[in-house]
């Protein structure tokens, strides 16, 4: 490979990379055409995204000392650069995929499968029949596809040219290497799209769960859409609600070579969740994470994949409750994994051996790591991100794998994104706050500044155009937690005017929502329209650790609105807060939240605007929901208590509700309940039905949606 076409590929596999990491929102938000750092050459090169004269994107490669540049290719866009290996007219969707180790790609085109790699002529089709291969994905050495189609798992192996097929007893109720709706929604996550299956790091084992939701009930959604036809159509989808039986599950480990099938010899019988498996990297064991039904315990067990014997490695047990790990990582050379762990009430690192042994606990903090960014297995470092003593700040550390030697590499508040040189010694700290757009700094390895390599620029503010926003801590009424709160005033703000505000909420356990980060001072519509907005971040925002998490276990919804509470009187002791107009909206959980104000915390807020509202966690899924609230028969008055249905006969003010007839996650079948004990009660409100909608609405139906919530705060507030 020459010199050039090797740069070329290193930069399109930094851009891939790139691409990756953008829908986690690593880097801080800016504009599309403003500056970012791509990665590194070398180490002591940095690739750079920036403008030429024209005002067309450029990479650039800079010494980090000299700070000498070099333009390597104008880049029309990230995508583009991406795809430039690809054939022209040829595009990648979200279903294709990319081969981890070369330019080669699988492409899913009208239910098959193709292969096209760098220099090849043409797409060479690797299936040809009537069912669809689903989630295809390449062993990590690029030699083998793993898939499933009608729910049962295959694997096209592309150097013997042959698809080979891994189970065969799928049905209606049964699934290998495909998830349940519930175990997608809530334990593997959306970004899993059902897959249900793990590569070995050797590429010749998948592990597997094998699903069975015979047992679980079936929710019924009677599509009406006019595209349904006149008689409409049924959909029905296995659901478990609070206390419902639960799919079977268990793990299988396929071995691609035999096709022979080993199950790892867990009580199939025993009603618990087990998911997110992890492979030794000689990929002789695998690690499986089980989790109880009340989930209060985690256990990580080894299995031999010959066998299915195993032995436990891992316990951990709380008694309000634990989680699945995600991001554990796996030492590359065999000593163990680390996990981040809330052991002492923070998230915290700790690295254990594959025998259970703890190695070494790498951080004691009083507040939260937030992820692991790199392992250097030579250098015996670890690089993380964790909040700082200020929880909505961001921070770049590194640690020694014994647990010495800690630093600290970014200073001041805000937030902080670093990109790391490949041996360590230099530091790219993308950093803004609140108050500032902030810069790009480069440091050395002792997180010494080098020099300034860019400022964002920071439009002045124009108190007659923008909108100004800050960062306030707010005391709850016990004096036990200070809430941070970000708090926007609308354009021409006079203190000695009187103004309606709007809580923007979504108020989930562990979802923090206000950080000191750059939000800019381009007015929003309601800046725009003498309209204050606030995000606040209660006790079990994840912001106190698991002193505050605790507060909501077998009381969601109680502690999230006393918090709201001391944050509206906070509000109405300034003079400029009208008390007469305190509104609140929210989706989802944010619905469930804004609903439960208007009844259960009536008197506080007099207008509300609910999207896909939980109404009563009786009608959610089980494994959110008894996650925090244990099962309704071990925990009635948790649950009478949490209900927006229970509180009905307060309600107070105007409240707007929406939903989607279609939403499979949270059922109309909520909104329905709420609006049908507040026509019981005489109540006056609005509701919107959204035909074929499911829980986000898209298109036109969502363009409806914000005209609509539009309308009601101009005509509520101001008569508009």
């Amino acid at each position: 490979m020459t010199c050039i076409n090797f740069l070329r590929f290193i930069i399109f596999l930094i851009i891939l990379v790139t691409i990756n990491v953008s829908a986690n929102a690593r880097m801080p938000k800016r504009v599309s055409n403003q500056v970012v750092i791509l990665g590194w050459t070398d180490d002591t090169h940095y690739l750079i995204r920036t403008l030429d004269s024209g005002n067309n994107p450029v990479v650039k490669n800079v010494d980090i000392k000299t700070a000498k540049e070099t333009i390597v290719l104008p880049v029309k866009s990230d995508r583009d650069q991406f795809l430039q290996f690809l054939p022209q007219g040829m595009t990648l969707s979200e279903n294709d995929a990319i081969s981890p180790v070369d330019k080669s790609v699988v492409l899913v085109k009208n239910n098959d499968l193709y292969f096209y790699k760098d220099g090849c002529r043409e797409l060479k089709r690797l299936t040809n029949d009537k069912v669809a291969e689903v989630n295809a994905r390449f062993s990590p050495d690029g030699k083998k596809i793993a898939y499933t189609k009608n729910k049962d798992l295959y694997v096209y192996d592309l150097t013997a040219d042959k698809e080979i097929r891994l189970s065969y007893d799928a049905s209606e109720k049964i699934y290998n290497g495909y998830s349940s709706w519930v175990y997608m929604e809530e334990i593997l996550g959306r970004q899993s799209h059902y897959a249900a299956f793990w590569w070995s790091p050797d590429g010749n084992k998948l592990a597997f769960l094998r699903t069975d939701e015979t047992d679980v009930p079936v929710f019924t959604l009677n599509r009406l859409d006019e595209a349904d036809g006149i008689h409409g159509k049924i959909e029905a989808t296995p659901y478990p609600k609070p206390g419902d039986p639960n799919p079977k599950v268990k793990m299988g480990i396929a071995d691609i070579v035999s096709g022979r099938t080993t199950w790892v010899k867990t009580d199939y019988n025993v009603d618990q969740y087990i998911a997110w498996p992890f492979w030794t990297p000689d990929s002789k064991k695998l690690a499986v994470q089980i989790v109880n039904r009340d989930q209060n315990d985690i256990k990580i067990i080894l299995a031999d994949p010959s066998t299915g014997d195993f032995k436990q490695i891992y316990d951990e047990s709380r008694k309000t409750w634990v989680e699945f790990y995600e991001d554990i990582y796996v030492m590359k050379n065999g000593s163990g994994f680390i996990v981040r762990s809330y052991r002492n009430d923070w998230e915290n690192l700790y690295y254990f051996g594959w025998d259970g042994r703890l190695i070494s606990r790498l951080t004691d903090f009083d507040f939260s790591v937030t992820g692991i960014e790199r392992v250097d297995e030579d250098m015996k470092v670890v690089y993380f991100y964790a909040t700082g003593r200020e929880s909505t700040d961001k921070h770049f550390f590194m640690v020694d794998l014994t647990g010495k030697n800690l630093l600290q590499i970014t200073n001041g508040n805000g937030t902080h994104d670093v990109s790391i040189s490949p041996k360590g010694n230099y530091f790219i700290d993308t950093w803004n706050s609140i108050v500032s757009a902030g810069s790009i700094i480069a440091l050395d390895k002792k997180a010494n500044v080098i020099r300034e390599i860019y400022k964002f620029e920071q439009p002045p503010f124009d108190a007659s155009k923008n909108s100004r926003s800050e960062m306030v801590k707010i005391m709850t009424s016990d004096g036990l937690f200070a809430m941070p709160a970000i708090i926007t005033y609308p354009v021409n703000f006079d203190q000695s005017k009187k103004y309606p505000v709007i809580f923007e909420i979504y108020g989930g356990p562990n979802s923090s929502e206000v950080s000191n980060r750059w939000i800019g001072n381009s007015p929003s519509w309601k800046s725009q329209n003498d309209i204050i907005t606030f995000i606040v971040d209660h006790r079990g925002s994840g912001r106190f650790g698991k002193r505050g998490l605790d507060y909501l276990y077998r009381s969601l919804g109680k502690w999230e609105i006393l918090d709201y509470e001391d944050a509206v009187k906070w509000l109405l002791a300034k003079p400029y807060v009208d008390g007469t107009k305190i509104g609140i909206t929210g989706s989802s959980y944010g619905g469930y939240l804004t609903c439960l104000a208007l009844t259960k915390g009536a008197g506080y807020w007099t207008h509300g605007f609910a999207e896909s509202s939980v109404t009563d966690y009786r009608l959610y899924d089980d494994i959110y929901t008894e996650r925090f609230m244990d099962r309704p028969q071990d925990n009635a008055e948790g649950y009478r208590d949490g209900s927006a249905l229970t509180f009905a006969r307060n309600y107070k003010g105007k409240l707007y509700i929406t939903h989607g007839d279609m939403d499979d996650n949270v059922h109309m079948q909520n909104s329905i309940y709420l609006i049908s004990r507040l026509q019981d009660e005489g109540k006056s409100f609005e509701f919107m039905l959204y035909p074929g909608g499911r829980h986000g609405l898209r298109g036109a139906k969502a363009e409806h949606l914000r005209t609509e919530e539009y309308k009601f705060w101009l005509s509520n507030f101001f008569g508009k």
